[in-house]
This record gives C-alpha cells, structure tokens and sequence, in this order.
C-alpha cells in the first residue's frame, strides 16, 4: 500500500522575496504598464493567487519592490556617500530598457494615494539621512534642494532624454554635482564617491 507523500510546505518568506526579486527584475526591463502579474508569478515560480495574497495588487507590488530597493540604497553605507549611490544609478549606463526600480518610479505614472504616499515617505527618509551631513542653518531645506537636484538629473536623462545629461562622461558630471553639494551642504570637504 504507497502512501501519498506529506503536502509540501510553503516557504511564504521564500515565496514572498522570490516575487520582490523577479516583479523588481521585470520593471526595470519592461517598466511598470507591460509587466503582468502573471509573467511575474511565473518568472518567481509562484502562483498568482499568493501574489495577490502577499501584496494586494500590482500597484501595490509596485511600491513594494520600490520601497525595499529605496531602502537598500539608502542603508547601503553611509550617509556622506548617499549623493554617489544615487548618481550612480542615474548615471549608469544599462541595457536599452533597463531601469532600476528608483527609475522606473521616476518613468511610472502609477500616482496612486498609495504611490504618492510611499514616494513621500521615501523622500523623507533621504531627505534625513542627508541633512545630517551638514549642522548648518536650514540643513532640512538643503538637503531637499541635494535631493531635488540628484532626482532632477535622472528625470532629466531617463525619462525627458536630455541629450547632455545622457552623452556627458559620468565622472565629470558627479564631479560637478558633488562640488555643488559640497557648497549647498556647508560642508569643509567635498562630498566624495567611495
């Protein structure tokens, strides 16, 4: 007499950064209108229905691979190397059609109450982390304006295609960008890449 072996246990944790991983994958290579819900699921292996279980809907997906790759550059290291890692991913050059999820926020025009709410707590998480690199006066509005800027460079080159922004040498361009933080920032030394 063969027994039926014992039901396979869901591993929700797994199955839940395997959807993070490809859904993140899928929009920086098709940006968030085609990518479905279904080539997601597939692509982590997983069942559409524990997507919709783990995260509610795709917009919801959305903002989740963002907020999790938001916040993995901003802890990545510290806080004075902040500007350099997010110039880098704008500065990059990828793939024809390939984004990291910070950009394809910048490209979406998912604008949700939800999104909207997500890309302000964001914003505030960067905007601390930054305005502790100087004890200046007015160190919060400056280190909106440090924001403001690195996030303008990449609406600038990945979504308006600034023909400048995208044939400047990297280097050069975070060269100026850091000598200008270092001024708005009040700060002694540049503000250096790693």
């Amino acid at each position: 007499m063969s027994q039926n072996p014992p039901p396979r246990r869901r591993d929700a944790q797994a199955t839940r950064a395997a959807l993070l991983k490809a859904a993140g994958e899928l929009f920086a290579e098709r940006g968030y209108d085609r990518t479905t819900v279904r080539d997601i699921a597939a692509r982590a292996g997983a069942n559409q229905a524990l997507l919709f279980r783990y995260f509610g809907t795709k917009e919801d997906l959305f903002n989740a691979v963002v907020a999790h790759r938001g916040m993995d550059l901003l802890h990545a290291g510290p806080a004075e190397e902040l500007p350099h890692r997010i110039l880098e991913i704008f500065l990059a050059e990828t793939p024809e059609g390939v984004d990291h999820p910070i950009q394809a926020m910048l490209r979406s025009a998912v604008l949700g109450a939800e999104s909207m709410a997500l890309r302000k707590e964001m914003g505030r998480a960067y905007v601390n982390s930054l305005s502790e690199l100087t004890e200046g006066p007015e160190a919060e509005l400056r280190a909106e304006l440090v924001l403001a800027w690195l996030v303008g460079i990449g609406f600038c080159r990945s979504v308006l295609g600034s023909d400048v922004l995208r044939e400047a040498d990297a280097d050069r361009v975070e060269a100026q960008v850091h000598r200008g933080i270092s001024a708005l920032l009040d700060l002694d030394a540049p503000v250096t890449p790693s």
